[in-house]
């Protein structure tokens, strides 16, 4: 099978910004020292409660200081990748290609019967619309954890956040540096270079970032509850952009393995920074105090 010049170079370019982004999930390096604040003992016998936290504008320089790493490690991690990060970019790379190599049939699936040349164009609702599912999933995590105070919860849909939003600004630079065209602007999946914003779907992107947070989070009991809702968001999310004429089938899959990707690179950090955590506190016990510690091992 031939392959054009020009739709190889594009490939090419893609492939290497994609690398600058941080493609592969495991990016972060074992060598990283961890951010994470260290808890010092009960400054009295009579404290009640886990000590966790400091004053409320110590948690917020804390978490600016946390994302602030985060976002750094992320945009640098290629430059600390060995083989098997390479190996997930080499396969990540595969799956697009093999997704391009259908990306016309894919369009033919669902603009089959429009009277446009090429299809019909999205409606500017679909902006919205289609960002819905992703963005009720964060909402639903935040709400919940306020709600029953839980720091777990509370993690989760921050990761959920931070996840989004890197994944969302590689997606957005990627797009402008391919400048690919959108199917209700061409009729050929090989317009590379044009000044289009189809490559990759920033939408897709999002909301598998935001999905597998929620699928690789919270009790193993519920993991295939949790997988199905937070990769169903995500597939969900990639038939709607393609079914409004907004995406090829290669933008879907792009933001789907940039979006996983993220999400890992940021559950992989919050792992570290809290492994080995440890929270004492004073219980009351029948006849006075009983100081408890524990210990968390992922």
């Amino acid at each position: 099978m031939k392959i054009k010049t020009r739709s190889l170079r594009a490939w090419l370019l893609g492939g290497a910004v994609l690398a600058i982004f941080a493609l592969p999930a495991h990016a972060q390096q074992a060598g990283e020292t961890s951010n994470s604040q260290s808890s010092g003992p009960a400054s009295s016998a009579t404290q009640a409660g886990p000590i966790r936290y400091a004053r409320p504008q110590s948690e917020l320089k804390g978490l600016v200081k946390r994302t602030w790493g985060d976002t750094k490690a992320y945009f640098t991690a290629p430059l600390h990748w060995h083989s098997r990060q390479w190996e997930y970019f080499g396969g990540a790379l595969a799956a697009i290609a093999v997704a391009h190599h259908y990306d016309t049939q894919a369009r033919t699936h669902f603009d089959r019967g429009s009277k446009l040349p090429f299809g019909p164009k999205p409606p500017s609702s679909s902006t919205l619309t289609d960002a819905l599912p992703g963005f009720a999933a964060f909402a639903a995590t935040w709400g919940y954890a306020e709600l029953i105070d839980s720091h777990a919860g509370k993690t989760e849909a921050w990761n959920m956040l931070e996840s989004g939003g890197l994944s969302f600004l590689s997606a957005y630079a990627i797009k402008y540096a391919i400048g690919r065209q959108r199917p209700y602007q061409t009729a050929s999946s090989n317009q590379w270079f044009k000044g289009g914003d189809s490559f990759p779907s920033e939408h897709v992107t999002a909301a598998f970032a935001v999905g597998t947070v929620l699928a690789e989070s919270g009790n193993p009991r519920y993991r295939w509850i949790r997988r199905t809702l937070g990769y169903g968001i995500g597939a969900f999310t990639a038939y709607q952009r393609m079914k409004h004429n907004a995406h090829w089938l290669s933008d879907t899959v792009a933001g789907a393995v940039l979006g996983m990707a993220t999400a890992h690179f940021v559950m992989d950090r919050s792992a570290q920074r809290q492994g080995g955590g440890m929270d004492v506190s004073v219980v009351p016990v029948r006849g006075g105090m009983m100081l408890a510690y524990t210990a968390q091992f992922n």
